[in-house]
């Protein structure tokens, strides 16, 4: 069992920058692929941004590219989202998710362990 924790979220103009960070515990944090997910009210969650186990390879939905950030430090036990030039329609409820089976996935059926969300808003 692996308990993830979000937090980070909050407030902001638009334009402005947020650091989203995931605390993990319960299992080796190495051992898991994590990814990014969001839900904007009435949406349906979406694949923001995933790195695989050891850090060293990302990918980013192409909505959010070159704008966000996603990295991991397992000395930590800590997964990173790195949000830069925000927009109103970032608005939503952040989650992060971890998986052992497949890289660096964007499908949300594929996570074994979710956290329980944190919320941010982006005023124009």
């Amino acid at each position: 069992q692996v308990q993830l924790v979000e937090s980070g979220g909050g407030l902001v103009q638009a334009g402005g920058s947020l650091r989203l960070s995931c605390a993990a515990s319960g299992r080796t944090f190495s051992n898991y692929h994590m990814g990014w997910f969001r839900q904007a009210p009435g949406k349906e969650r979406e694949f923001v941004a995933a790195i695989n186990r050891s850090g060293g390879s990302t990918f980013t939905a192409e909505s959010v590219k070159g704008r966000f950030t996603i990295s991991k430090d397992n000395t930590k036990n800590t997964v990173y989202l790195e949000m830069n030039s925000l927009k109103p329609e970032d608005t939503a409820v952040y989650y992060c998710a971890a998986q052992s089976s497949v890289f660096a996935s964007r499908y949300s059926y594929q996570y074994d362990y979710w956290g329980q969300g944190t919320e941010v808003t982006v005023s124009s």
